[in-house]
C-alpha cells in the first residue's frame, strides 16, 4: 500500500520523532568490521557551561554532513561526542553564582568546592548536547567522553608524567600572562590582541653623575618603578661612550645601569628603551643575559605593591596617571605622543593581561614542535584550505615555552607532590600515600593544568588511550578534525604535537577549517552588539533542515559567511517544494505503490534519458565535491537540480505522459520515483529530516519504506546512464522554450494567449517530438515545421535559439492597435522627460551652480531615456 503525505510539511511534528526512531534503531552505533574502512571524526568539544550559538551549528552541521555521507558509503564511521570541562569559565560561573549567596571559594574550601563544581557540571553538562540532538546530529552517544571523566584524567596523569620524567615539563620562574581579573596564568594562544588608544610617554632618565639624560618612550609608564636598567644597541654610536654610566630612576632614589643589548633597535624611537625584567617578556631575556634584579610592582590583581613605593595599593591606572603627573612636574616627561597600539587581553573576560615574572609549570615546546611542524610540511597532515598551513607553521616556528599551570580550583590537579621534610619533589601517575624519601606526608601542588592541555589529548584520549583498546586500534588515527580558524593555535597545534609525541602517529590527516558566522552586515554575532541569533529559535521557526541547508549552502572552506534570515526562508521553501513534489509522484502512484522497473535504455524517451543522465552527472559532482570538502558547492548543485531540472522541467515534461495513462505513464513514473530516490540520497546529510520522512514514502523498489536513507548505499556514477545524444536534443528543445517564453514575457504576453509556432530547422524530428511540450510550457496552440511548401508568416516575431528558428504571428500575440497606441504614448512620456532633461543640460546657470554629481547623475538620466525611446521606435518600427 502506498503511504500518504501530509498537505504540508510541519518540522517540528517530524524531526522529534524521526530522530528517536534513529535512536531506537541504534543508527548511529559505531562499528568495528574485520576488514572494513573507518571514518572517525572527534567533536571539537563544547564547553560544559555552553549554549548552543550559530559558529556550533555551523560546526556540527558541517561534520554531520561529512559523518552521513561516508555512513551511506559503507564506511565504519565514529562520530565522538562529549564536553569540556572549560576551566576558567566554568570557574568564573561558579564563582559569580557563589557571589550573590556571599560566599567565596576560600569561605568554603577546595572539597566543597569541588563537590559544588562537579553538581553544576551534572546540571548544565547535558544541555548543549541535547541542543547538539536538535540539530540532528548523528553521534555515537554511546561514546560520550567529558575531558575530566576517569579515562581522559587517567591519560592526563599519563601524559604529564611521561613529559617530566624526559625533562620536557619543569617548573620554573618565567615571564607569564597574567589575568588580573581571572587571576590566573595564561598560555601565549589564550592572549588576543586588541587595537586600543594609547600613548607614548617619551621621559627623561637623568644620569646619576654629571649633566644629561636618556630620553625613553614607553605605552605603561607605571611598570618604570620595575626598570633596572636602560638598554642601547652596542653598535648605536650616538651612546657608546655612555654604556656603563648609571641613571637615576625617576621618582625613586634607585640607580640602574645603562647596557648594550643587540635586542634594542637602532632606527626604533630614541634607539634607547627601558628594562623591566619582571613586566615584559623581552625584557626578561634582557634582565637574565646582564644578569639585572627582577623587580615586581604589581600584586596578582592588579594593584601596585610595596616595592612602588609611595604608589603601593593603586589600581595600575590609577599608578599610570599618577606617574605621568608626578614626571610632568618634575620636568621629566618630555612630551606626550597618543598612539593607537596592539593590547593583549584575556581571551575569557578582555581584561588587559599583565605581563609578570612567576613561578610556574611549563612545557617544552621545541623538541616537541619539530615532528609536529614535519608532519604539516611532509604532507601527512593536510589543512583545507592550504592557505592555513601558513598561519600553523608560523605559530609552530615561533613558539615559547606552553605554560600549562592555571591557579584555579576546577581542572585536572597537577600530579606533583612536596615533602616539606626532605625537600623532595614527586611526580606520579597515582597518588601517592607518603614520601617515598622518608615516609612523611605529603603536600600536592595547589594548581591546575591549562584546559588545552587536557583537550590536546582528545582524539586519542577518548578512544581509551593509554590503554591498548580496540576503538583505539580501529578508530585512531581520526580522519577530519573539523574546526575554526580561530583555535587552530590553541587547540589544533597542540593535538598535533601531543598525538605524535605520545601515539607515534599524527591525530588526524585532514584539518577542515571553516570561517566565523557574521551577520547580514559582516560583523560579528555578539550579545553585546544585539545581533546574536539562537539557533534553537531559528529551528523552532524553520525548522532544523532549514537552518542546516542554509549554512551549508554558500558556505566555502576557511571564508567568514554572512547569516541571514533570509536565506533560512529559502532554504524553508526549498524543502516545501520538494514535500510537493513527493506528494506528486505519490499522488500517481497505483493503489498497492507498485513502481514498474525502469525501461531499456532504447525504450527510453528523450526527455527520460535527458534527467537520467543529468541525475548520474550530479551523482559525480556532489561525490567529488564532498571529497573536495566542497560542502556548499555540493549543497548548490543539489539545489539547482532538484528546484530546476527535476521540478521545473521534468516533472512538467512528464505530465502529459502521467495523465494520459498507460505504459508510458508507467515509464514516466519509474524514472520519476528512481530519480528523486537517488536524488534524496544525495541530499539526505544536508537535510536529514526531510529526506527520511520523503524517503518512508517511496515505493520498497526504490529502497524506501522498508529501511532508513541513512543507511542506504550512496549513489554511484554509472557510465551506462550517460546519455550526451539525448541530453543535447533536449537540451535544444528546453533552450527553444526558454526564448519563446522569455520573447512573450518581453512583450508583455498574457499566458491566456496561445499562439501557433512555425519552427525552421535541420533537426525537425526533435521538435515534432517535442510538440507537446511546446503546447504546455510555451504557450503554443500548434506546432508547425517548415517543409511541404510551408512557409513562415511574413508579419510574425522571429527567435532564434540553437538549431532553429522560431517564428510567431505577431497578431495571434498581440492586439496590434492597442499595442502601438500603447507603446506611441510610453514614447511621448519619455521624450518629454528627455526634452526636460536636455533643457537642463543645456542651461549655462544649472552646469555652473549645480554640485558635479547632481550634473553627472542627469547625463546618465539622459543617456537611459535616449536609450529606451530608441529603443521604443525600433518596436513600434516592428509592429
Amino acid at each position: 500500500m502506498k503511504k500518504e503525505l501530509a498537505k504540508q510539511y510541519e518540522p517540528s511534528e517530524v524531526e522529534a520523532r524521526i530522530y528517536q526512531s534513529w535512536l531506537e534503531k541504534d543508527c548511529f552505533r559505531a562499528e568495528r568490521t574485520p576488514g572494513g574502512k573507518p571514518y572517525t571524526i572527534v567533536i571539537p568539544p563544547p564547553n560544559v557551561t555552553g549554549q548552543l550559538h550559530m559558529g556550533h551549528a555551523l560546526d556540527e552541521t558541517l561534520q554531520d554532513i561529512l559523518i552521513r555521507w561516508r555512513r551511506m558509503q559503507g564506511y565504519d564511521t565514529l562520530w565522538l561526542p562529549g564536553v569540556d570541562h572549560a576551566a576558567i569559565s566554568t570557574e568564573a560561573k561558579i564563582v559569580a553564582e557563589m557571589a550573590q549567596e556571599g560566599l567565596t571559594k576560600e569561605d568554603i574550601g577546595y572539597e566543597k568546592f569541588m563537590e559544588r563544581a562537579w553538581r553544576w557540571k551534572e546540571k548544565y553538562g547535558g544541555r548543549i548536547l541535547a541542543q547538539l540532538r536538535a540539530l540532528g546530529s548523528s553521534c555515537d552517544w554511546s561514546r560520550e567522553r567529558f575531558t575530566m571523566d576517569e579515562g581522559c584524567s587517567r591519560a592526563v596523569r599519563e601524559v604529564f608524567y611521561n613529559l617530566y620524567q624526559k625533562g620536557l615539563i619543569y617548573r620554573g620562574e618565567r615571564i607569564i600572562n597574567w589575568c588580573p581579573c581571572c587571576q590566573t596564568s595564561l598560555s601565549d594562544a589564550e592572549v588576543e590582541h586588541e587595537d586600543r588608544e594609547g600613548a607614548f610617554w617619551h621621559i627623561r632618565y637623568p644620569f646619576a653623575q654629571g649633566d644629561g639624560f636618556i630620553l625613553v618612550a614607553t605605552t605603561r609608564p607605571e611598570t618604570m618603578l620595575g626598570d633596572t636598567a636602560v638598554a642601547v644597541h652596542p653598535e648605536d654610536g650616538r651612546y657608546a661612550a655612555q654604556v656603563g654610566r648609571m641613571l637615576r630612576l625617576p621618582l625613586t632614589d634607585r640607580e640602574i645601569p645603562l647596557v648594550a643589548d643587540a635586542y634594542v633597535e637602532t632606527d626604533f624611537g630614541t634607539g634607547a628603551v627601558k628594562i623591566t625584567p619582571a613586566h615584559d617578556p623581552n625584557d626578561f631575556e634582557v634582565g637574565r643575559r646582564h644578569g639585572l634584579p627582577v623587580r615586581n610592582v604589581m600584586t596578582e590583581d592588579g594593584h601596585m605593591n610595596e616595592n612602588a613605593g609611595i604608589y603601593a595599593g593603586m589600581d595600575r591606572y590609577e599608578c599610570r596617571k599618577a606617574v605621568v603627573a608626578a614626571l610632568e612636574a618634575q620636568g621629566l616627561l618630555l612630551k606626550t605622543e597618543p598612539t593607537r597600539h596592539a593590547v593583549g587581553v584575556c581571551y575569557r573576560c578582555r581584561t588587559v593581561v599583565e605581563p609578570r615574572v612567576s613561578l610556574q609549570w611549563f612545557v617544552k615546546m621545541q623538541p616537541l614542535a619539530v615532528p609536529a611542524i614535519a608532519a604539516v610540511r611532509e604532507g601527512t597532515i593536510r589543512f583545507v584550505p592550504e592557505r592555513f598551513e601558513k598561519n600553523y607553521l608560523r605559530w609552530m616556528e615561533n613558539l615559547r615555552d606552553w605554560c600549562i599551570s592555571r591557579q584555579i580550583w576546577w581542572g585536572h590537579r597537577i600530579p606533583v607532590w612536596y615533602c616539606d621534610s626532605c625537600g623532595a619533589q614527586i611526580c606520579a601517575k597515582e597518588d601517592p600515600a607518603g614520601c617515598p624519601h622518608c615516609g612523611a606526608a605529603l603536600r600536592q601542588d595547589p594548581d591546575t593544568l591549562d584546559t588545552w592541555f587536557s583537550s590536546a589529548l582528545w582524539p586519542f584520549s577518548t578512544l581509551g588511550w593509554p590503554e591498548k583498546t580496540s576503538d583505539l586500534d580501529y578508530f585512531y588515527p581520526t580522519s577530519t578534525l573539523v574546526t575554526g580558524y580561530d583555535i587552530i593555535t590553541f587547540w589544533v597545534s597542540r593535538m598535533i604535537f601531543s598525538g605524535l609525541e605520545h601515539t607515534g602517529r599524527a591525530p588526524f590527516s585532514t584539518v577542515l577549517v571553516h570561517g566565523l558566522i557574521r551577520d547580514a552586515q559582516g560583523r560579528k554575532m555578539s550579545k553585546s552588539m544585539g545581533n546574536g541569533i539562537d539557533p534553537l529559535d531559528i529551528i523552532a521557526q524553520y525548522g532544523t533542515d532549514a537552518l542546516r541547508f542554509a549554512l551549508a549552502t554558500g558556505n566555502s572552506p576557511g571564508n567568514d559567511m554572512r547569516f541571514s534570515e533570509e536565506k533560512v526562508a529559502a532554504s524553508r521553501n526549498f524543502a516545501n517544494k520538494l514535500w510537493n513534489a513527493a506528494r506528486f509522484l505519490l499522488m500517481h502512484l497505483p493503489a498497492d505503490g507498485a513502481v514498474a522497473p525502469l525501461p531499456e535504455t532504447l525504450a527510453l524517451e528523450d526527455a527520460d534519458a535527458w534527467i537520467l543522465s543529468r541525475q548520474n552527472t550530479l551523482v559525480r559532482e556532489v561525490t567529488e565535491s564532498l571529497e573536495a570538502f566542497e560542502l556548499g558547492i555540493a549543497a548548490q548543485k543539489l539545489y539547482d537540480f532538484l528546484w530546476d531540472e527535476f521540478c521545473d522541467w521534468y516533472i512538467e515534461l512528464s505530465k502529459p505522459r502521467l495523465q494520459g495513462g498507460g505504459e508510458a505513464a508507467g515509464q514516466a513514473l519509474a524514472v520519476l520515483v528512481f530519480v528523486f530516490g537517488r536524488t534524496l540520497q544525495l541530499l539526505h546529510p544536508f537535510m536529514p529530516f526531510l529526506t527520511e520522512e520523503i524517503w518512508g514514502s517511496l515505493p520498497r523498489a526504490q529502497g524506501g519504506a522498508h529501511g532508513s536513507i541513512m543507511l542506504s548505499r550512496w549513489p554511484e556514477y554509472d557510465e551506462s546512464r550517460c546519455f550526451p545524444v539525448q541530453e543535447a536534443r533536449l537540451q535544444a528543445v528546453m533552450g527553444a522554450i526558454r526564448a519563446v517564453r522569455n520573447r512573450r514575457s518581453e512583450m508583455n504576453v498574457p499566458p491566456s494567449r496561445r499562439a501557433k509556432l512555425f519552427i525552421e530547422t535541420a533537426q525537425p524530428e526533435i521538435y515534432a517530438a517535442a510538440a507537446v511540450f511546446f503546447q504546455r510550457l510555451a504557450g503554443a496552440s500548434a506546432v508547425e515545421l517548415a517543409g511541404g511548401g510551408a512557409a513562415p508568416p511574413k508579419d510574425a516575431v522571429r527567435i532564434v535559439c540553437g538549431g532553429a528558428t522560431i517564428s510567431i504571428p505577431l497578431g495571434e500575440l498581440v492586439d496590434l492597435a492597442a499595442e502601438r497606441a500603447r507603446l506611441e504614448k510610453e514614447l511621448a512620456g519619455t521624450e518629454k522627460q528627455l526634452n526636460g532633461i536636455r533643457a537642463k543640460l543645456g542651461s549655462e546657470g544649472f552646469l555652473s551652480k549645480a554640485p558635479a554629481q547632481v550634473v553627472q547623475a542627469q547625463r546618465e538620466n539622459a543617456a537611459q531615456l535616449e536609450e529606451k525611446a530608441a529603443a521604443l521606435r525600433e518596436t513600434l518600427r516592428a509592429l
